[in-house]
């Protein structure tokens, strides 16, 4: 048997808008219900991004977060929350490592934290030194575990830097994003060297941007790693972009793929052991902090 298959669900992003694919969640209860059909089906854990309920556009608020977090454990309440704290649309730090201040029962088990800076097709993530080195400060002071996003190879090496400086520790759990237009493409000789270059006691996913998305996750599922899988990543059930897919399509299509090679998912209680997770039930975050 196989290792145990990671799939960390990605269901909104900050992309995505109801005019591009009416199955994105943008709503609070839209986002809860996407997320709840998809534990039904068997996800490991979640990476959420929050939408303003006016407007759709991406929020950054914790009180936005609470709710889409207070609605998912209500029903699931060991499932691994992460919350994005992305610089698309944020520069300043309080606005960025506002929903880390989310306590209790609210607390997000891990933050998102992209390694570097780097350009998408049409807008920019900018991570500054400074930046990334106080996100990963506050999870570190608030036992919360980064989410380590990387896009090229220099970003694991940057990862490297972190725990030299003693600000982030293992167990480290990576997101490997291929395919976008200014970083590493989707190719197994740059998977190869990404996976590589992990720190030790590092896990991994792989996710592929747009029609790469089918290709890294199987990839992923036939190496003995995790996928991330969602409507973030690409909108398009098929390549030659005849349908659109709900995130439903995306999970079930996942578990296809990981009965075809022998791989059961990993569970959210399963993560949790690995990553040094609290329990789930009454405390969230890395325990011993």
């Amino acid at each position: 048997m196989s290792e145990k298959l990671i799939i960390n669900f990605t269901p909104t992003g900050m992309i995505p808008t109801k005019d591009l694919t009416p199955h994105v969640p943008i709503t609070v209860s839209e986002i809860v219900d996407d997320v709840l059909k998809a534990a039904d089906i068997g996800i490991t854990m979640v990476h959420l991004h929050g939408r303003d309920e006016k407007n759709g556009r991406p929020t950054y608020k914790k009180e936005l977060y609470g709710k889409i977090i207070e609605g998912i454990r209500t029903y699931y309440p060991d499932l691994v929350i992460c919350v994005s704290l992305s610089g698309r649309d944020f520069s300043e730090f309080e606005k960025r490592s506002d929903p880390l201040l989310l306590k209790g029962r609210l607390k997000p088990d891990m933050g998102s934290l992209t390694l570097s800076s780097l350009n998408f097709n049409s807008s920019a993530s900018v991570n500054s030194p400074e930046m990334i080195q106080k996100l990963a400060k506050a999870m570190l002071d608030n036992g919360i575990v980064p989410e380590l996003e990387v896009f090229d190879v220099g970003m694991i090496n940057y990862s490297k830097y972190l725990l030299k400086k003693g600000l982030i520790n293992p167990p480290f759990y990576f997101n490997l994003i291929l395919g976008n237009i200014a970083c590493a493409q989707a190719t197994l000789l740059n998977t190869g060297i990404m996976i590589n270059e992990l720190p030790e006691n590092s896990i991994w996913s792989i996710g592929g941007i747009g029609n790469t998305q089918l290709k890294m996750n199987s990839i992923a599922i036939a190496m003995d790693g995790g996928v991330r899988i969602g409507i973030e990543d690409n909108i398009w059930y098929d390549n030659g972009r005849t349908r659109l897919a709900s995130n439903a399509d995306f999970i079930k299509r996942i578990h296809t793929l990981a009965n075809a090679n022998e791989r059961e998912v990993m569970t959210a209680a399963e993560f949790r052991s690995i990553m040094k997770l609290e329990n789930g039930k009454d405390s969230y975050g890395r325990f011993n902090q």
